[in-house]
């Protein structure tokens, strides 16, 4: 057995589960937004109540934005700041009592899917996650390739590909440059856009909706969307070359996100063919917290 925990922003979840992948225990609780401690304890407190539960100790594997720096040990580049120049791995161990192992949570959304989700039947898996950020992870073979400087799959702190002369400098990002591809496919960006076309205010979820019904502005930031992510990926082709890309994360549910998503990946990809296969996640937005658990190997 082995424990699996996704921390984000607005919400933590745990799972249980065998080898086999079967999930045995799951919960989901509010994140304490801003309360270090308070996160450590919680994550704790979950991994607690499924040991309970299935009367057994586990080892536990820890999916989280951002990454731990290879020179410091602290937490880096992680959107859900209290957590950035923080101990949390040793201070996690300790908290459990035991070694844990912690991944940034799109490395775990790929392993995922890599491993028994939609990109199963791939050597090489890149795997996307568009939400509140826009993170990235690469697996091959099975394995999460974490780089020499535990930055790999990091494109969306990149700037974005192709750009027109009205995306550029582009929107400042919390990293502190302008004009990271995450500025633009996150949700904060697709409402953004929608805001200054028609100066009305609704996130991206409802940006979606609306478009489903048949809103012209909507559709017509949804399709600047869909051309933006399409350099965005381009750009991953040229540099991996992957057999799969999983999209996961709340704006990968956006059903006309695929409806001809790989006639314009091609139209910037540096080849004559492009026979990669976009997929949406199979576990959907439990693929992290699956792969968090996958951490530790059968």
């Amino acid at each position: 057995m082995r424990i699996g925990v996704d921390l984000g922003g607005t919400k933590i979840e745990a799972i249980a589960i065998d080898d086999d992948g079967c999930v045995l225990w799951r919960r989901r609780i509010a994140t304490p937004a801003g309360d270090y401690a308070g996160i450590l304890e919680a994550v704790g407190d979950l991994v607690e109540s499924a040991e309970s539960r299935l009367l057994r100790r586990s080892r536990v594997g820890v999916g989280m934005p951002g990454s731990i720096s290879p020179t410091t040990g602290l937490v880096r580049n992680s959107n859900s700041t209290v957590l950035n120049g923080m101990s949390f791995e040793r201070d996690l161990a300790r908290r459990l009592d035991r070694p844990i192992r912690l991944a940034n949570d799109a490395n775990c959304l790929a392993l995922s899917e890599a491993v028994d989700g939609a990109g199963a039947t791939g050597n090489v898996v890149f795997g996307v996650i568009l939400g509140t950020g826009v993170g990235g992870g690469l697996v091959i073979d099975k394995s999460i390739m974490v780089g020499h400087n535990r930055i790999a799959g990091e494109w969306g702190h990149n700037p974005l590909p192709w750009p027109t002369d009205q995306e550029r400098p582009g929107p400042q990002c919390y990293c502190g440059k302008r004009g990271c591809i995450e500025t633009f496919l996150s949700g904060a960006g697709l409402a953004r856009d929608y805001a200054a076309l028609t100066g009305r205010s609704l996130n991206a979820h409802e940006v979606s909706r609306s478009a489903d019904r048949g809103d012209p502005a909507a559709q017509r930031c949804l399709a600047l969307y869909q051309d933006r992510l399409a350099r965005s990926l381009a750009l991953v082709l040229n540099i991996v070359d992957p057999d799969v890309i999983v999209l996961g994360g709340g704006l990968s549910n956006m059903e006309t996100l695929y409806v001809g998503l790989l006639p314009e990946i091609a139209k910037h990809a540096f080849a004559d063919t492009i026979n990669t296969r976009i997929a949406r996640a199979a576990h959907g937005d439990s693929s992290g917290v699956r792969g968090a658990a996958w951490l530790w190997p059968p």
